[in-house]
């Protein structure tokens, strides 16, 4: 993947990275390249795609579900969300159903094909 294609700016990135597993700075085995692994796992939320349709520019992708799991085991995605969580990201805000109007045709009134006798 090109480095330039990240969705995770740096100053997130930052943040993020010190909460990451298989680190080279950490003992034992070390994982890939994390910020490449949260992209596939952002890739899969965003695009609601299966696993198995992942790119393989993100790698092998029973390898990064498993990853994925082990991460969510180990409580990552936790200690990551908290340590964003002070910085919130309102350039994706969401909308509240309940202030969008909706079309007449959806509201439930009289419409559709009528038939005359």
């Amino acid at each position: 993947m090109d480095p330039g294609r990240f969705i995770i700016p740096e100053r997130q990135w930052a943040k993020m990275g010190p909460h990451c597993l298989g680190l080279k700075a950490h003992p034992g085995r070390t994982g890939g390249d994390a910020r490449l692994f949260l992209e596939a796992v952002f890739w899969v939320a965003r695009t609601g795609a299966p696993w198995r349709d992942l790119p393989t520019g993100f790698g092998n992708w029973n390898t990064v579900y498993r990853r994925f799991r082990d991460w969510a085991r180990a409580g990552v995605f936790d200690r990551i969300f908290n340590a964003l969580s002070d910085e919130p990201d309102m350039e994706m805000a969401m909308v509240d159903a309940t202030i969008v109007k909706v079309h007449r045709a959806g509201q439930g009134s009289k419409g559709g094909l009528s038939v005359r006798l």
